[in-house]
């Protein structure tokens, strides 16, 4: 039976990550895993560090990643990639290019006659007044063209720099304090949209870079999905069940 993949926050081309082209690398090894078997590709946010596409010019970079997209999305793979927070700015070049499906938000799709909801995991749930006002901006059509006009040389520098000092600067024990309270906020919006939306019984986000999954009641079942920094986790649903699994360069093991 074709398997349905789902992934996030692979952060690709982070000026954190020591290797980039090993961490790519690894990312491509676990694609070219699930070509056999895989009816469709979920990639639920941050999957690049940072990519603002302009109306005729993208980011260089991950091209070898790109390819193996293309490769999947022509072996007959369905790929949807859904904005989180660092890949805000996707518009039409994937598109066109791969043939792949962008969601700007959360939805629910349907897997063999079951509902899941998707979500990055930064628009639903309870958010800071900051944090909403900067989500909104940077979805903002204004504030984009105001944005794309500035040089990339320095557009660039701002985002990755931005990127680069929230993830060394961190403090490790308010950092767990707050993925464990915004872990908790999903939670509880789960709850409340499954009692609204019974038919739906698996929610999967992305964002935290938590891997776990959470049991709630009436069968309704949470995945978060880690990241590809240092967990490498994915889910895989194969039609009856939904696990979380670690990558470990096993062939075999999907």
């Amino acid at each position: 039976m074709k398997k349905h993949y789902f992934i996030s926050d692979l952060h690709l081309g982070a000026s954190y990550i020591k290797d980039s082209r090993a961490h790519e690398t690894r990312v491509i090894g676990f694609l070219d895993t699930i070509k056999g078997d895989a009816s469709s590709l979920y990639l639920l946010g941050d999957i690049l560090d940072y990519w603002f596409e302009y109306k005729n010019v993208v980011p260089q970079g991950h091209v070898r990643f790109f390819g193996k997209l293309a490769e999947l999305a022509d072996a007959g793979v369905k790929i949807y990639w859904m904005t989180g927070n660092h890949d805000v700015w996707l518009r039409n070049y994937l598109k066109e290019e791969i043939g792949l499906t962008v969601y700007y938000g959360n939805t629910t799709i349907s897997l063999d006659g079951h509902e899941v909801f998707i979500s990055h995991g930064d628009d639903v749930g309870r958010r800071s007044f900051v944090y909403r006002v900067t989500r909104a901006l940077f979805y903002n059509k204004f504030c984009q063209w105001l944005y794309a006009a500035i040089h990339p040389r320095w557009t660039t520098q701002i985002a990755t720099g931005i990127s680069t000092q929230n993830r060394t600067s961190r403090d490790l024990v308010k950092e767990e304090q707050a993925i464990a309270d915004a872990a908790q906020a999903l939670i509880d919006f789960t709850i409340s949209h499954s009692a609204q939306h019974p038919e739906v019984k698996h929610y999967i986000y992305g964002h935290l870079h938590l891997a776990k999954q959470h049991e709630i009641s009436n069968g309704v079942q949470i995945t978060f999905l880690g990241d590809w920094i240092s967990q490498d986790t994915y889910a895989v649903f194969d039609g009856y069940t939904l696990q979380q699994k670690h990558w470990n360069n096993d062939s075999t093991q999907h």
